[in-house]
């Protein structure tokens, strides 16, 4: 079973993060290995506070796995800090010395839905520390706006802030429209849209997938997700990620 080398924080609400990670990428026929790099005070609908993992932590985390298991994809969600990311990077790079082809899935979450903070540190900067070493992100529009400048080979820029009945998502590859995918808007809010997609993604990425067709897998499988979603309280439905087959 392929592996996939997960880096983001611990939602105790279990509807983002590493939760959603693992649950997401075992819907593809995968194997997660989560590395926590933030643990968060929240429930489904805000974050109240972030206390980001030292980063030296983090890295024996990582290393640990990596000297031991074939790593076939990476998702990167929160580092929880720039020393986070920092750490993350050199490890990718030594990653990529071994298998210069090796997937790297970036969500480059900036702030909860509500806006929360979810770093310690500036946002766009701990991103930017990331993105050269990514094979796609999948930022939302006001993600792609705040950040600017996308230089990973695939962007697949998301339409769920938007308005209307239709979620249009656009797939670029070094900055060229390639692919638009429609979906229908479903009604209400979702805790963790974000990291079901880009974890599926990476999922699929693991098996050797093209890059198109693990694309609209991994949509396809997070907009079913979302249109199963259950309520734990008010407020944010939790995609179901589980009970789903594997596409």
């Amino acid at each position: 079973m392929p592996a996939v080398l997960v880096f983001a924080g611990l939602d105790p609400s279990g509807g983002a993060g590493l939760a959603a990670d693992v649950l997401a990428i075992a819907a593809q026929g995968a194997h997660a290995l989560p590395v926590a790099t933030a643990l968060t005070v929240q429930d489904n609908n805000r974050v109240h506070a972030v206390q980001a993992v030292d980063a030296g932590f983090v890295l024996a985390q990582a290393q640990a796995l990596i000297d031991t298991v074939e790593i076939h994809a990476v998702k990167l969600g929160i580092p929880g800090s720039r020393a986070n990311a920092r750490a993350i990077a050199g490890l990718l790079r030594a990653l990529r010395a071994r298998d210069p082809q090796l997937p790297i899935v970036l969500d480059p979450v900036l702030a909860s839905g509500h806006g929360d903070a979810l770093a310690e540190d500036d946002p766009v900067a701990i991103v930017n520390e990331l993105l050269p070493l990514a094979t796609i992100a999948l930022p939302n529009e006001p993600e792609a706006c705040a950040v600017g400048n996308f230089p990973c080979a695939h962007l697949l820029l998301t339409g769920g802030h938007g308005e209307g009945s239709v979620v249009e998502n656009r797939w670029y590859t070094h900055g060229q429209l390639v692919r638009r995918w429609r979906w229908a808007r479903l009604p209400g809010a979702f805790h963790g849209s974000g990291c079901t997609l880009a974890a599926s993604l990476a999922g699929r990425l693991a098996h050797g997938e093209t890059m198109a067709a693990a694309l609209g897998a991994a949509q396809a499988y997070c907009h079913d997700a979302l249109a199963r979603a259950f309520a734990i309280a008010p407020g944010q439905r939790i995609p179901r990620r589980f009970l789903l087959p594997i596409v």
